[in-house]
């Protein structure tokens, strides 16, 4: 596994603060993400990890607070000043976002053009390396509707990857696949961050796929991050809020008699 330097972190957030009228999601957020680590966001819907992880890009600009990528603050950066440091950061969008008129292999094609890639060959066996990574070899001439919902997952992350950023951010890469899918993109996202040093930032909400392949975890609440370990610390905690997401109990009563009330607290 790659060496992690938690003094240089790969993506510095300080003070991170964004509202979207008067609602205020991000309430100043303090997170390191360390170079080549896997890092978890964890929280309930609303807590703001979705519009944290799109500050990470530059996709979004704060209201408050700095964001760094690779030592360089972007949060003032022009869309043009900002392509060199999203060729650094790929990200794989909730539901995968394929362009249902492309192609695999377009679809996966499509941000190495965005960079001003014209060599067709280059672009051809590009694609092809970043199939075989996500393990669908051949398939570049299929279209997004022929595919499964796995497969499609898989597609989302060849395009995530085959520009080689150094770190990728994952949107509930797990919503609406089974276990054994589910499991499938586990062992793709630690096999990206062992065999090619990849820095990997995961908003999930499947606690299984936490304690599998996440090095560290944060905790984000109304707008901050509660909490911060690993998952040996997460599984230790006696904090009513953290081991409440982990078994799923919201803390109200279950009916009389009703068995799940134990079960849950198991």
């Amino acid at each position: 596994m790659p060496e992690v330097n938690d003094q240089e972190p790969f993506i510095r957030v300080r003070g991170l603060e964004q509202q979207f009228g008067e609602q205020k999601v991000l309430r100043g957020v303090d997170l390191d993400i360390n170079r080549g680590e896997t890092l978890m966001l964890l929280g309930g819907s609303g807590g703001g990890k979705s519009v944290l992880l799109k500050h990470l890009p530059g996709l979004l600009t704060p209201k408050a607070g700095t964001v760094e990528v690779d030592g360089v603050e972007i949060g003032c950066m022009s869309e043009r000043q900002l392509a060199p440091v999203r060729r650094k950061v790929g990200i794989m969008f909730q539901n995968g976002a394929l362009f249902d008129s492309m192609s695999v292999g377009e679809n996966i094609a499509f941000p190495l053009r965005e960079q001003g890639v014209k060599d067709e060959k280059e672009i051809r066996a590009r694609v092809a390396e970043a199939l075989e990574i996500v393990r669908l070899p051949g398939q570049e001439d299929k279209m997004p509707s022929d595919l499964s919902g796995g497969m499609r997952k898989r597609v989302a992350l060849a395009r995530a990857v085959v520009g080689k950023p150094a770190c990728v951010l994952y949107d509930e890469p797990h919503a609406g696949l089974d276990p054994v899918t589910a499991d499938s993109i586990d062992h793709l996202i630690k096999e990206l961050q062992e065999t090619q040093g990849m820095t990997n930032v995961v908003i999930t909400h499947e606690m299984r796929s936490v304690f599998h392949i996440a090095d560290r975890i944060a905790f984000l609440q109304e707008g901050l991050v509660y909490w911060t370990g690993t998952p040996e610390e997460l599984k230790a905690s006696q904090d009513p809020v953290l081991s409440g997401f982990i078994i799923g109990d919201s803390g109200e009563p279950w009916p009389e008699g009703d068995g799940r009330a134990e079960e849950a607290r198991r």
